[in-house]
């Protein structure tokens, strides 16, 4: 799983210099020839989602995910393992396991109707819409792996790093 979510943050990584291509030739057409789609504003946005759905698992293996500090830092290894335990079974999980529930029907019904943009020059929605079970699906995926890292470590077997530095603000 750990392959699978490198490869999802490879391609969120190199959507994000795209997403900046795209946007800076928006620009520059728009101002230098006064002509606009709506079309690439949307392949912004689905390249925008692409790299938060795609990059959450490879942030998550990575262990660069936001939290909550109020314990985290202020226990030993053993209980940062534990709370790590804790939050993938009784939040992360079931939570991505909805969300992939919830999601799948959604990006069906688009895909099968040909769903398109509103918007005048818009784009096929299928696209952007099959991108949210499938981070949910990699997130959950990744969250199982995690876990077992974490239940490994407890055992043991294995040696996690479980230093945690918040993010500067």
């Amino acid at each position: 799983m750990d392959r699978v979510s490198d490869v999802a943050g490879y391609i969120a990584k190199w959507l994000v210099l795209l997403a900046c291509l795209v946007s800076a030739g928006n620009a520059v057409i728009r101002y230098l020839f006064s002509y606009s789609s709506n079309g690439w504003l949307e392949i912004q946005w689905y390249m925008f989602g692409g790299i938060v759905l795609l990059g959450a698992a490879q942030t998550l293996r990575l262990n660069e995910h936001v939290r909550i500090d109020l314990l985290y830092s202020n226990v030993s290894d053993r209980a940062r393992l534990w709370i790590d335990v804790f939050g993938f079974v009784v939040f992360l999980l079931p939570v991505m396991a909805y969300l992939v529930y919830l999601t799948w029907p959604f990006f069906l019904n688009s895909f099968r109707s040909g769903e398109v943009s509103m918007n005048a020059g818009g784009l096929i929605l299928w696209p952007a819409k099959i991108l949210l079970p499938t981070g949910f699906a990699l997130l959950f995926l990744q969250g199982l792996a995690e876990l077992a890292k974490r239940i490994a470590a407890l055992k043991g077997a294995i040696k996690i790093d479980t230093h945690y530095e918040a993010p500067l603000q």
